[in-house]
């Protein structure tokens, strides 16, 4: 068994070595060329099936590791519905698959929120974790039923970075924490600041762009 889990961890190494490289190139690369859509393509395989292989690491006998694997939970989310977004450039209205994805988000986030209540409640170790991303899936997956309900062409591509840009924030805040194992309050705010200035630099630099377009 424990030949398995190694086996697992290693490959679970290896694959998100591939998805931060690439994910980091994705982010340099010109956006919309083809050298970003291969490398953001490499990105989301790699980190799906990085973070896939954490959610089975981390309920393992000896290697439970609640971190390991709500950030893999939630970085597998933000992977499938980023690209997800990328359908509404020929699309205006969210279709069974996306609302799934999202409602299924939603779901989990009101369990982990939930348990993570009851457990400060009850003083249970790591408790804060379940509220930290229950609340953080809560929001985002009701910010996506605002995006299907008020639906514009031009928030697709904004709605795709910020997707994307959190995926990668989160698999580079685990392996800091995780991979490193460094668990101070800066290994967790770091990589979210430097990733929210990124977004919103990104979102500014598009708001021209938009305004024309809706002209």
């Amino acid at each position: 068994m424990e030949a398995t889990i190694q086996i697992l961890i290693y490959s679970h190494a290896f694959l998100g070595a591939i998805g931060l490289l690439a994910g980091l190139a994705s982010i340099i690369l010109k956006k919309g060329s083809k050298p970003h859509q291969k490398m953001g393509k490499l990105f989301s395989v790699s980190m799906f099936g990085s973070c896939l292989l954490s959610l089975f690491i981390a309920c393992m006998p000896k290697h439970e590791n609640p971190f390991l694997f709500l950030i893999g939970f939630f970085t597998i989310y933000l992977v499938i519905s980023g690209n997800r977004v990328l359908t509404f450039k020929t699309k205006s209205k969210a279709d069974f698959i996306d609302k799934i994805i999202s409602g299924t988000m939603f779901l989990a986030a009101i369990v982990m929120l939930l348990f993570g209540i009851y457990g400060m409640i009850n003083a249970l170790s790591q408790s804060f974790l379940f509220v930290f991303f229950g609340a953080f899936g809560l929001f985002m997956s009701t910010k996506d039923f605002i995006f299907f309900n008020l639906l514009h062409k031009k928030n697709w591509l904004a709605q795709h970075i910020g997707k994307m840009v959190g995926a990668f924030i989160a698999s580079v805040t685990a392996f800091i924490v995780a991979g490193l194992s460094l668990g101070s309050i800066l290994s967790w705010i770091v990589p979210s600041i430097v990733g929210t200035l990124y977004i919103i630099y990104w979102n500014r630099k598009m708001k021209p762009k938009t305004r024309l377009i809706a002209k």
